[in-house]
């Protein structure tokens, strides 16, 4: 299990992990984007943003990298970082296939990426991601399962990520959505040959969007890995556009307002691993502020009252343009 790495790691920011998803591609969901990338978004230009946003994780404990075949070039910026840092062995790499990213580097595609969890996608993906990381991937996701996706009863897909992970690769899913939970649990049924499939989830959890919190819980009793993705919410709990009372509570501790939101996750006790989607060096620094935060009773129950129906949370998301 490459998560074991973690665990002997001191750095108080070794379960924050770097996601980049904002970064490995012109066009993203998240808020104040034009303000974090400005206008020259050319590969070359986020090849070199990316690249400094890993050196400076890295340089300040992070220790945990995560892609995915719909994130543009991320995968190819990440292959080409490790590359040039071929000292550097103690990181976990994590992936994701199961969506095609189609937006050929614009921002203003009809469609940004094609979900499909077929055995036909994964075998097709599955290449496509080992040319570019080779023996450097640690972790391989379905990315975003629903209770209604075909991944949970494949039993050809199933048998395939099974002998993936007999030669080592460890197989894990994200979820989506607002039925989370439901597609949480439907996972931790999967078995193949009487054991567990999956040894690692990744769900959007933050202080707006709560309700996978139970079953990840399960899923961490259960031996799996949790990380969480979308702690900030895609921007929505990020100073300017915070909730005031997350902005309260963040002036009380003279940090940010994303440091608090990350440091609600972090104190999560099935919190494995809780990524920062930073965009900026200034960002990452904020974000990683996060592991100091100590968060006292009254300034928690404030911050709880925060939490959105996920109907309605997933509504608000999926209305978010693409900048």
């Amino acid at each position: 299990m490459p998560f074991a790495r973690l665990a002997t790691a001191t750095t108080p920011t070794c379960h924050i992990g770097l996601g980049l998803a904002a970064v490995g591609r012109p066009g993203y969901i998240n808020l104040n984007r034009d303000e974090d990338l400005g206008e020259n978004r050319t590969v070359e230009a986020l090849r070199t943003r990316t690249h400094e946003l890993l050196d400076a994780a890295y340089a300040q404990g992070v220790r945990y990298f995560d892609v995915a075949r719909s994130y543009g070039r991320s995968e190819e910026f990440l292959a080409d970082w490790l590359t040039a840092h071929p000292g550097i062995d103690d990181v976990v790499v994590g992936s994701k296939w199961g969506y095609t990213y189609t937006a050929d580097w614009t921002t203003d595609a009809e469609k940004h990426e094609v979900k499909d969890h077929s055995v036909r996608t994964y075998d097709r993906q599955r290449a496509e991601t080992a040319e570019l990381l080779g023996d450097r991937l640690d972790l391989y996701q379905i990315h975003s399962v629903t209770p209604d996706s075909p991944a949970l009863t494949d039993r050809e897909l199933h048998a395939k990520l099974a002998e993936a992970a007999a030669q080592g690769l460890t197989v894990g899913f994200s979820t989506s959505g607002p039925a989370q939970a439901d597609a949480i649990r439907a996972a931790l049924a999967v078995t193949v040959g009487g054991e567990p499939l999956f040894r690692t989830v990744q769900s959007t959890y933050n202080a707006l969007e709560t309700s996978a919190g139970p079953a990840l819980a399960e899923a961490h009793d259960a031996g799996l890995t949790v990380i969480v993705k979308e702690g900030m919410a895609n921007g929505r709990l990020a100073a300017p556009h915070a909730p005031d009372a997350l902005k309260a509570v963040a002036e009380q501790t003279g940090l940010g307002c994303d440091a608090v939101a990350l440091a609600v996750v972090l104190r999560q006790p099935w919190a494995g691993v809780v990524l920062s989607g930073a965009a900026t060096l200034t960002q990452l620094a904020s974000n990683l502020h996060a592991a100091a935060v100590d968060l006292e009773t009254d300034q928690l129950t404030r911050l709880a009252t925060l939490a959105e129906d996920p109907h309605v949370y997933w509504e608000r998301r999926g209305s978010l343009p693409w900048h």
